[in-house]
């Protein structure tokens, strides 16, 4: 490991909680130039994780608003960096921005690309269903997640994942690719990278995504629970929108989110959406298959087991 003094230097550009975790982990095995980050929200009185990191290891803070703002600091700055590092920055980065460093910005994206650019690729994963996700180490581009590739992690999927499980296990993935494979990126001191077309003929361990795939950013309509699709999908929903949007529904007349669910595929015999009781449990009826809620969260209450809801409201629904 490279002491302090030897220890490659990089420019961090992040905004979110996501790039807030990373940082955290990067300060161990790179020297932190500077920060580049969005200011601190109007009226906003709590802490902002990436700034409070910031200022927990004593970094350069360079706060920008807009793609405007960030080519004009970089324009005045001369960094000593050979390369940045992009992770959950929120803010498009101009061609001029991407030039000003000699090997380019390494974006690492929760994905394998070109599967799942743009905004959520973590919950998208989730809705998928996919046997496999992971990080991608792109070189920045203009266009929206299409650089070339430096470094690949795969990262396992199952159905016990939530957004927020999957996000740790992917931030610490990351760092892992950052920390192994960045430092021999920048002595090689030059830009490279695998285009993201040859990747499918390259890795050959698994189907690897050929096809580029978006996803986007969610909505709160997304979180309403529509059972005419399949139990399995509406369970994916549950896990996938677990802190926002939340899967929401009406049981016994009171608006819930659903926080925990499975599977059960028995026959359908009543209509979808119908709520009732089976062997003490609460079921919604789908399209295909019985959605099993665990736990759910009255509005105004506290998340509450599924038996605890029927112990006050299951005398209002079909046996």
């Amino acid at each position: 490991m490279k002491t302090s003094q030897s220890r490659e230097s990089i420019v961090f550009f992040g905004t979110g909680p996501v790039a807030a975790a990373s940082l955290e982990l990067l300060v161990e095995s790179f020297d932190i130039e500077a920060v580049i980050t969005k200011p601190r929200p109007a009226h906003h009185h709590g802490t902002i994780p990436v700034l409070k990191t910031a200022e927990n290891h004593n970094l350069r803070v360079i706060e920008v608003s807009s793609k405007q703002e960030i080519s004009a600091h970089i324009a005045a700055e001369q960094f000593r960096s050979k390369v940045a590092v992009l992770i959950d920055f929120g803010i498009i980065v101009s061609q001029d921005v991407i030039d000003a460093f000699p090997l380019g910005i390494v974006n690492s994206h929760f994905s394998l690309l070109p599967e799942w650019r743009g905004a959520d690729p973590i919950s998208f994963a989730i809705l998928s269903g996919q046997a496999r996700t992971g990080v991608s180490l792109m070189l920045l581009v203009a266009a929206m997640d299409e650089g070339p590739i430096i470094g690949l992690g795969i990262q396992d999927l199952d159905d016990s994942f939530t957004t927020p499980s999957l996000t740790e296990q992917l931030i610490q993935l990351s760092y892992a690719l950052l920390r192994d494979q960045l430092p021999a990126y920048i002595e090689k001191g030059q830009m490279g990278g695998v285009p993201q077309s040859d990747l499918p003929t390259l890795i050959t361990d698994f189907a690897y995504p050929s096809e580029p795939s978006y996803s986007r950013k969610l909505t709160k309509e997304d979180g309403v629970l529509d059972f005419q699709k399949s139990a399995t999908q509406l369970q994916r929903e549950v896990r996938a929108f677990i802190e926002w949007p939340k899967t929401r529904t009406v049981i016994a007349g009171k608006d819930v989110v659903i926080t925990s669910a499975h599977v059960e595929t028995k026959e359908v015999v009543r209509p979808a959406g119908e709520v009732f009781i089976d062997a003490k449990q609460l079921c919604i009826e789908t399209s295909q298959g019985t959605l099993v809620i665990d736990r759910l969260k009255p509005a105004g209450k506290a998340e509450m087991t599924a038996e605890a809801f029927l112990a006050g409201h299951g005398r209002d629904l079909k046996k």
